[in-house]
């Protein structure tokens, strides 16, 4: 009975996953949460005397991110652009949570320089680093160092900011985890255009590539602060009611408005992620506290020499 149950679990579950709409809705994580196999919560007080760090903390996932982990005990470290508005975040996450250990940081990360600063501001250890914050400007944008904004927003600040605190000795047997998106199931890599310099640009298409690149490229950051004890880990969140899908996709968001996931079931695998334990392994995507294959379409397949390439022009970003 025990086997049956189990391969009950996973044909619904990996039909839910395969066939996409039921299951990155807020419906396909209430019939997740119903099977036998569905992961256990961490256990209250987790995070005690741990401290995390979350990126683009002042809206949707960020905050939801921020309160899941103050409320298994972690100390936050909550970074945001606009300080006045992390402000409020803070009374608000702190009126539901009294107890709750918040700090405020700015940081306009789409700018290499300015994480720099950040990192070096950073003190004592990290034992969470998640990678939240995000953006899908309508027009091609470049960064303070002209980069296409969506990449150095979502792939080149990463692993900038993880470089920096794990070679400062701050991120010693941390987790790190980047909340991707599952818009990157239709992207291949595209390491001959990083930049988005060719074709007439489209801000989902821009959005999902550079998604695309944080997966593809999870295997050589698990690799590449594996010394460190860091395990790296990748999230998409279904899809979730955000001021980003609002502002961003305000057809998609009318059409599917009542099965969209809340924040705080957007963030639940980041939080039990972070939390639960034994540490999963590190190098994969996860959604719905299971993981997940990179390529759901033979498309989009990445070749070694690809992967390469793409992670040739990262560092080349990152450490120019």
């Amino acid at each position: 009975m025990a086997n049956l149950a189990t391969t009950f679990d996973t044909v619904v579950d990996t039909a839910l996953d395969r066939t996409v709409a039921p299951g990155y809705t807020r419906l396909g994580l209430a019939v997740r949460r119903r099977l036998p196999g569905w992961p256990a919560d961490p256990e209250p007080g987790a995070l005690d005397g741990r401290r995390a760090v979350v990126t683009g903390a002042s809206s949707g996932l960020g905050i939801a991110t921020a309160e899941g982990l103050a409320a298994l005990g972690a100390e936050v470290v909550l970074v945001v652009r606009d300080l006045e508005k992390g402000a409020r975040v803070v009374r608000e996450v702190q009126g539901r949570l009294p107890l709750a250990r918040l700090e405020l940081r700015r940081c306009d990360l789409a700018d290499l320089d300015d994480v720099r600063a950040l990192a070096a501001e950073v003190d004592g250890s990290v034992d969470v680093l998640v990678h939240n914050a995000g953006a899908m400007p309508p027009e091609r944008t470049e960064s303070p160092q002209g980069h296409e904004l969506t990449m150095a927003l979502h792939v080149l600040t990463p692993v900038l900011l993880t470089d920096l605190l794990a070679g400062a000795g701050r991120l010693d047997d941390a987790r790190v985890v980047l909340v991707t998106s599952g818009g990157m199931y239709a992207q291949r890599l595209r390491a001959d255009d990083p930049e988005y310099l060719d074709g007439d640009y489209s801000p989902t298409t821009a959005y999902a590539r550079s998604k695309r690149a944080q997966v593809e490229l999870l295997p050589e950051l698990q690799s590449r602060w594996a010394a460190h004890g860091v395990t790296v880990h990748a999230t998409h969140p279904g899809w979730a009611d955000t001021p980003g899908v609002s502002e961003s996709l305000p057809t998609f968001r009318r059409i599917t408005g009542p099965l969209l996931r809340d924040a705080d079931e957007g963030a639940d695998t980041t939080v039990w992620l972070a939390a639960t334990e034994p540490t999963p392994a590190g190098g994969r995507l996860w959604h719905d506290r299971r993981p997940r294959p990179a390529h759901l379409l033979r498309r989009t397949r990445t070749g070694e020499a690809e992967r390469t390439a793409m992670w040739a022009w990262v560092r080349g970003a990152v450490e120019g």
